[in-house]
């Protein structure tokens, strides 16, 4: 097999922030080549995209189904291999679908689906496929959460007894006091987001963090979702109590109104023998603390770190790496799967952890509408 993948992609064209994230973390570890694209529902807004980047537009299609059907008639040493579902959240589950059911590995941004129901008829065509699921919870690439993972899975903190999940932003603020701009935003609108505004976002990174770096499940939730009007049928903060395995319970807090956040996801674990602090806005720093001994700090690329960490690290210690990095590590995770080498089950979140996430959304909406109620998660 030739060492770049071909790769093609849906969406993430224009200004999309998600869509540049993509492209270079797709790009760093030289494993991708783009060779096909619709990058926008308007055509010739496709094509003057990928000339903008410098990407031929022989194979730049009208849309999904023509780019389906095109590359089915090309021979398979030249065909797209994986092709990445970077759309607004409505068109996730036809797409991912679609492509699983003809023979292409997927790579999808999150939320998976727009409902729990979609996402169990995802998982099973993804059993019949036969092929590589990739879900991009990207903070799950960074280094210093895979140390993290690493060191519980290991023993380092012992019994686990709390865990804290915090994830604020404040870019809904300036947006949902005006009833026309609120109007505009598709993530507020719930036939394109989904039922959920800030925990579908954001809320269910902090819940996908939680099981990726203690191992646990949570069992059961109560959510209260703050709405700020009463027209708006989305909501744009929540707090949700968790019990997960073994005993542990803990908090997920998120919100869009946090006025003055930028990317605010902050992860806090506690166990029997110590505990660990991680924030998202200073990636290269893992706390480490323990009863009666002094902070210890962790970060990347020093040979103390775990395979996993250091698998995932580029540069030399002192460099600092970010996003884009860790939505590399994502990828990389993924062509290795492709490609049927050998990879540790914390390179990539998979159609498991994207049906969770789901069941996860629906809880949380469920819980409060119901008045706040414990829910169990299947």
């Amino acid at each position: 097999m030739p060492k770049k993948i071909r790769l093609g992609i849906l969406g993430g064209g224009g200004d999309s922030l998600i869509g540049v994230l993509h492209r270079v973390a797709a790009f760093i570890n030289d494993n991708y080549e783009i060779v096909g694209a619709v990058f926008s529902p308007v055509h010739q807004d496709s094509l003057d995209f990928a000339k903008q980047i410098d990407i031929p537009t022989n194979r730049i299609y009208p849309d999904f189904e023509t780019l389906i059907a095109e590359e089915l008639k090309l021979p398979e040493e030249e065909r797209i291999q994986v092709c990445s579902v970077q759309t607004p959240n409505f068109l996730h589950f036809r797409m991912a679908k679609g492509l699983l059911e003809n023979g292409f590995h997927v790579i999808c941004e999150k939320p998976m689906t727009m409902t729990y129901v979609e996402a169990k008829k995802l998982q099973e065509a993804h059993k019949t496929s036969g092929k590589v699921f990739a879900l991009t919870h990207t903070y799950t690439g960074y280094p210093m959460v895979r140390q993290m993972r690493e060191m519980i899975k290991n023993g380092e903190l012992g019994r686990i007894h709390k865990v804290d999940a915090r994830y604020y932003q404040g870019w809904i603020n300036p947006i949902i006091h005006d009833k026309e701009k609120r109007a505009a935003v598709w993530r507020l609108d719930p036939t394109k987001a989904g039922i959920s505004s800030c925990m579908g976002d954001i809320g269910v990174h902090a819940f996908n963090m939680l099981e990726f770096t203690t191992g646990l499940k949570v069992k059961a939730l109560l959510c209260d979702f703050n709405y700020l009007y009463d027209e708006n049928v989305m909501d744009v903060d929540g707090t949700v109590l968790v019990r997960m395995d073994k005993h542990v319970k803990g908090v997920i807090r998120a919100s869009q109104v946090a006025t003055g956040e930028e990317n605010g996801l902050a992860i806090r674990i506690y166990g029997e023998k110590g505990g660990f602090v991680w924030k998202q806005e200073n990636p290269n720093f893992l706390y480490f603390f323990t009863e009666g001994k002094p902070l210890q700090v962790y970060k990347p690329g020093h040979p103390y770190n775990s395979k996993l960490s250091l698998d995932g690290t580029k540069l030399p210690p002192g460099h600092p790496e970010g996003i884009f990095d860790a939505m590399a590590n994502i990828y990389l995770g993924a062509a290795k799967a492709i490609r049927g080498e050998e990879y540790d089950d914390g390179e990539f979140p998979t159609m498991e952890d994207g049906v969770r996430g789901m069941n996860f959304i629906e809880g949380t909406v469920y819980s409060h509408k119901q008045g706040n109620i414990w829910i169990d998660m299947d």
